[in-house]
């Protein structure tokens, strides 16, 4: 549901009027309302749902009485497609964004894709921390800030991109080698504080900082800065629901009351966040709304926009059970991914298939199957290829995944699976490794032990394979035995062509989360 300001107050809505300087009592508050995504990652279906959300609240909120903002935190585009990133241009257009933080996903492109897919933006990209010496596409169009005036009222408006932009992209060197670096978390604080005290110097006191830098860096922000009022965060993919004091309602470091957001990821939701400041631009009152994208119909002009872009989509086959959305993308076992990992290793011949979570964005519903829902699984276009890993390697790397149960943001996620199957306990460690060979049987692997002498053939994708998220152990990409020219999705797409039967997608307990 999407509310105005509300003065009645619950565990959702605070009333905050201790401890700071200034009064709304002899000076009429200021009522803010914003809709605000991030991490859309391309997701077509969600952007049309959400652009019938956008028009709800639009209907819904009067600007003559309260100021409205529609502003976004990054990672609306994904991958190097420039199809799927023109579509995620339009999808801000048509709900009316003007500014964004630059996420990673945003530069996943190669230099003349940039060059081309930027050209036309025309809402504010927003990235203070963004270090470049020399001039690119990317850093020409960057700001670090802008001023927006509603019904007289001013607002400050900053972005941040995430300080492991280039563990995070694709062409991580491309961006190295055209010097477009990002800051750490410390010189970041900096440059935020740099920027708030500009606009605190121009006479705007209500401050706005769309961050790509992840939650637990938010907080850290907050904490470390003085002048900001709002964070609307991206990048760690965490669903921030309500206003909890001490949570993600924390203290500038002049005792003044800061709000951190964040929608989950894939536009499964939206955010509306309401607002009172004093006459000194300090927050009095505050409500956070948290909407589920799949309430509201897909916006029909928009998906004949999107439809011309992307291509009409074709109905390949029947999904007859589906699972349920995940609680946690990165660290909960996956049935469509089981599916998914499956369709690969039928196709490709491999031993193994491996995926990390992270690289999984898209889900299956109950009814038809159509090439549009398929392209959102893994919408990166990930070239397929088969490696020889030993038996260590492959331990090494479901480690690594693993320990995504206690890291920050829970990244880089755990490692999806098809033959085999293995348990994680909650503390981060896995056990009962078995390699399951075609004809079912089962052999266990002694995770302590790992053989370095034994190989398996792996189907993985030429990221993982170039050992990106930090996956040093799988950077094999030049020892590759094939290189297939298709992704993940396009084997998906083909099992349900070859199988005409309706598919039940349920969990097989291959993964398992134990105490």
């Amino acid at each position: 549901m999407i509310n105005p300001v509300n003065t009645t107050l619950s565990a959702k809505n605070w009333s905050l009027n201790q401890g700071f300087t200034g009064s709304s009592e002899d000076n009429t508050p200021v009522k803010t309302s914003i809709f605000y995504v991030n991490d859309f990652h391309g997701k077509a279906t969600n952007m049309e749902r959400a652009i019938t959300a956008s028009k709800a609240f639009d209907h819904f909120v009067s600007s003559k009485d309260t100021d409205t903002l529609k502003l976004a935190s990054g990672d609306i585009m994904l991958g190097e497609d420039t199809k799927i990133n023109t579509v995620a241009k339009k999808f801000l257009k048509f709900i009316g964004v003007t500014a964004s933080a630059v996420g990673n996903h945003e530069c996943d492109m190669k230099s003349a894709d940039f060059k081309e897919v930027l050209a036309d933006v025309d809402y504010n990209l927003l990235a203070c921390n963004l270090k470049t010496k020399n001039p690119n596409p990317l850093s020409e169009k960057v700001k670090s800030s802008i001023v927006e005036e509603h019904n007289g009222h001013k607002y400050g408006i900053i972005g941040t991109l995430p300080s492991d932009l280039l563990s995070r992209v694709k062409y991580g060197k491309v961006l190295q080698d055209q010097e477009i670096l990002p800051a750490n978390i410390n010189e970041t604080i900096q440059d935020v504080q740099k920027e708030v005290d500009k606009l605190k110097s121009q006479g705007v006191n209500k401050i706005i900082l769309l961050s790509h830098s992840g939650y637990g860096y938010d907080r850290k922000i907050a904490k470390n800065t003085d002048g900001i009022d709002v964070i609307l965060g991206g990048h760690s993919h965490n669903l921030v629901e309500g206003v909890k004091d001490g949570e993600n309602l924390l203290y500038s470091k002049s005792n003044e009351p800061v709000v951190i957001t964040q929608a989950g990821r894939d536009g499964k939701n939206f955010g509306v966040l309401n607002l009172e400041f004093n006459s000194n631009g300090i927050i009095v009152k505050v409500q956070n709304n948290v909407g589920l994208t799949r309430k509201f119909c897909r916006f029909a002009p928009a998906k004949h926009v999107f439809d011309g872009i992307l291509g009409k989509s074709e109905v390949v086959g029947v999904v007859n059970t589906a699972p349920p959305i995940l609680k946690n993308d990165l660290i909960d076992p996956s049935p469509l991914a089981n599916f998914a990992l499956d369709a690969i290793r039928e196709k490709t011949g491999a031993d193994i298939a491996m995926v990390c979570a992270a690289n999984l964005r898209g889900y299956l519903e109950k009814g038809k199957v159509d090439t549009m829902a398929i392209s959102e699984i893994s919408p990166f276009k990930n070239k397929l290829m088969n490696i020889e890993y030993t038996e260590k390697e492959i331990v090494d790397a479901l480690k690594f995944g693993a320990k995504s149960l206690n890291s920050r943001n829970n990244k880089p996620g755990i490692i999806y699976v098809s033959g085999m199957k293995y348990e994680i306990s909650k503390d981060g460690h896995i056990y009962n490794l078995k390699f399951i060979h075609k004809d079912g049987t089962e052999e266990p692997i002694d995770i302590h032990n790992p053989r370095a002498d034994k190989k398996y053939l792996v189907t993985i994708n030429d990221y993982y394979a170039s050992g990106n998220d930090d996956f040093a152990m799988l950077n094999k990409s030049s020892h590759a035995v094939q290189k297939f020219d298709f992704d993940m999705n396009y084997c998906i797409e083909q099992y349900f062509k070859n199988h005409k039967e309706p598919v039940d997608i349920v969990d097989d307990c291959r993964i398992k989360i134990i105490d």
